[in-house]
């Protein structure tokens, strides 16, 4: 679930991307391209619709970024730290090695 959420996310962001692209910050952008008398939809009418497809994506991946937060793996159970499991595996370097003090018979059987 959590990765069907997080590719939601990433289609919504790449939408709201250029979505903001085609929108000119001085009223430009998509909407002064459509300057013909026989346009389908006016000026303004592709400026609300760039305007409220901002909006409602960038509330739709608000609310996708919260579900997510809910459906994050969790590992079961209690596991333990790998660096705590390391630390206490770990050699004393104060600890005096121990060597074999057998030495083994020279000469062998005879």
């Amino acid at each position: 679930m959590y990765t069907i959420i997080s590719i939601l996310i990433v289609i919504a962001a790449v939408i709201l991307t250029l979505i903001i692209l085609v929108q000119n910050s001085k009223g430009g952008g998509l909407a002064s391209n459509f300057q013909s008398s026989n346009q389908v939809m006016g000026v303004r009418k592709t400026t609300d619709f760039l305007e409220k497809s901002t909006w409602t994506l960038s509330i739709a991946i608000l609310f996708f970024c919260i579900v997510a937060a809910a459906f994050v793996p969790r590992g079961e159970g209690v596991a333990e730290s790998e660096i705590k499991e390391r630390i206490e595996n770990t050699i004393d370097p104060n600890a005096v090695p121990q060597f074999p003090t057998d030495m083994p018979e020279e000469g062998g059987e005879e």
